[in-house]
């Protein structure tokens, strides 16, 4: 794909990665990705903002073999995937220098081994002028690493903005067109590396708000040509409002667990209770990540196995546990055959989830009347509990 134009002396020369389907050997890509760069061109300067992955280095390559030069590549994050160019990049232009955080010249130094006088570290706040153009640097710690930062072109009104806003998915569109594919996709990649850091998304989202923006191009995904759209939608997911939804990860052995699962979720359905299952021996978990983002209660299902959780469970767990939702509500559904500590050791695994502990529901083997009107009785409690929230 060739170089393309976002406006008269600023292009996208990055490169869509159709065929790749999974990223750091654990997030699911189903509709592949894509890592943007952009070229900015001043009257006396021109800045390369972002490279892109070690395997698509080429690409890049390719598209600046008519460029006389480059004074600046600003690396906004130290990850590979957009920085792990970089080699090759100053070896194609000798002469430029890195701009990033302190933070990140010391983390690329690290990942890229490149040598210190590279680099233009650069305070929040802080300014290069390309001639007629100027970039603004503002640090954006935690999103998602503690180096990052973006950059906004003053006169043009566009932030560059690396990981904050972007989706992994792979288009033919530079800009936004579909809307619903684009919002899925960003929801997506909030749920899998944004949520952990609510909070400081929360803070950086209020220090870029003053900025007058006419654009937003993020290092992942298609750029927003209104830029309400992308943030709208994240003042929306940090705010962690719960909605009227069980969230059902489960996996089961011989069925005992599963006839609980299929029961509770017909029973949460017939009091207008929204209930997303996902069977774990083959969830997405990128899709299971979603829907956390605003559960209003979770409830984990397992057979018990040598006393504990299934290791899908256990997965699970350790997941939802790194990623920090915020339901309301928790419990655990499950089967098990002479006893054992499955609860004990599932909530304690998630104790990174502030909610209330709603009473479990385990059988001993295949569920019996008593069992069934049970998982009835959890889902009258969850059905009352989300109305008394307020829940929608």
């Amino acid at each position: 794909m060739k170089t393309r134009q976002i406006k008269d002396g600023i292009d996208w020369v990055g490169a869509v990665d159709w065929d790749r389907r999974l990223f750091d050997s654990l997030i699911p890509l189903p509709d592949g990705t894509s890592y943007n760069a952009y070229l900015v061109r001043g009257q006396d300067k021109t800045a390369l903002l972002d490279s892109v992955d070690p395997d698509m280095a080429e690409e890049l390559l390719a598209k600046l073999g008519g460029v006389s030069g480059i004074d600046y590549i600003v690396s906004h994050h130290a990850e590979q995937d957009h920085s792990g160019s970089l080699p090759m990049v100053l070896e194609r232009f000798p002469s430029a220098q890195v701009v990033c955080t302190p933070k990140a010249k010391g983390m690329l130094m690290d990942l890229m081994s490149l040598p210190e006088e590279s680099f233009l570290p650069v305070e929040d706040g802080e300014s290069v002028s390309l001639g007629g153009r100027t970039l603004r640097f503002l640090h954006t710690p935690w999103v998602h690493w503690p180096e990052t930062m973006v950059s906004y072109l003053e006169q043009d009104r566009i932030l560059f903005s690396c990981d904050f806003f972007g989706s992994h998915l792979a288009s033919a569109d530079l800009f936004v067109t579909d809307r619903c594919r684009v919002y899925e996709a960003a929801k997506r990649y909030f749920a899998e590396i944004m949520m952990p850091f609510r909070g400081q998304i929360e803070k950086n989202l209020n220090k870029l708000s003053p900025l007058d923006l006419d654009m937003i191009a993020p290092s992942h995904g298609p750029l927003y040509p209104d830029p309400s759209f992308i943030l709208d939608a994240y003042q929306e997911w940090v705010s962690g409002t719960p909605r009227n939804t069980v969230v059902l990860p489960h996996v089961s052995m011989h069925g005992s667990t599963k006839h609980m699962v299929d029961h509770l979720v017909a029973s949460l359905v017939e009091r207008g209770v929204s209930v997303e299952p996902f069977d774990l021996t083959g969830t997405d978990i990128g899709k299971l990540a979603t829907t956390l983002v605003d559960a209003g209660t979770v409830v984990l299902g397992t057979p018990t196995i040598h006393a504990g959780p299934h290791p899908y469970a256990a997965n699970c767990a350790f997941l939802a546990n790194a990623l920090r939702p915020r339901p309301a509500f928790l419990s655990i559904v499950g089967s098990y055959g002479w006893g054992g500590k499955t609860v004990q050791t599932l909530t304690g695994m998630l104790s990174n989830i502030k909610a209330e502990i709603l009473d479990p529901v385990f059988c001993k083997g295949m569920p019996d009347k008593e069992t069934l009107k049970a998982l009835e009785g959890m889902a009258d409690t969850i059905a009352s509990k989300h109305r008394e929230q307020g829940f929608s």
